[in-house]
């Protein structure tokens, strides 16, 4: 694992051991962009900042930094009511894509706290397989039911436990490519 890597899991982990997660907004851009400045504060000058560029991966195009502001408002006002709408927001903020970089680790944490704020449930992530997870993500602009499901089927009451919450982060940074030394696959 790079260092920047193994930094940003000890911000995610510290993030929760601390108590700062409790002072996050939940479910708003300025909430995503507290989490991203607290996983990637000193390790990268964006941290935390809206993306001024245009970004894509893997051929797809995330929105246009020109019109992310306007696009930022708008997936804010997204209803949260249950959890079809909780996860449509989310993809909504994914396809917006708001960062240089740490997108999915941060994003994923705002889920969790949205789905735990709402619902009292948070996604066991150590049991969505990476493939499955990413292909559902990369198809979710075009049809949501592929992740809302794979997603649904690991919702869990347990949301103050420790074990899910360190495994799901570390699951997480697995999901992006990185794999800790004492990381059980």
């Amino acid at each position: 694992m790079k260092n920047i890597d193994k930094h940003s899991l000890g911000n995610a982990y510290h993030l929760f051991e601390s108590g700062a997660i409790d002072k996050i907004e939940i479910g708003t851009t300025k909430g995503l962009q507290q989490i991203h400045h607290y996983l990637f504060d000193k390790l990268y000058d964006f941290a935390g900042q809206i993306r001024t560029k245009n970004i894509s991966k893997g051929g797809f195009r995330f929105a246009n930094a020109l019109y992310l502001s306007e696009i930022l408002v708008k997936i804010e006002q997204l209803p949260e009511h249950t959890f079809e709408d909780i996860i449509a927001k989310y993809v909504e903020m994914n396809i917006a894509h708001p960062f240089m970089d740490g997108n999915g680790r941060s994003m994923r944490i705002w889920l969790d706290m949205l789905l735990k704020s709402k619902l009292k449930k948070v996604v066991n992530w150590q049991f969505v397989d990476k493939t499955l997870y990413l292909q559902a993500m990369e198809r979710s602009p075009i049809n949501p039911l592929e992740i809302k499901t794979l997603l649904s089927a690991n919702l869990t009451k347990d949301i103050n436990n420790r074990e899910i919450i360190f495994k799901g982060i570390e699951q997480s940074y697995y999901y992006e490519g990185y794999e800790n030394e004492d990381y059980d696959e």
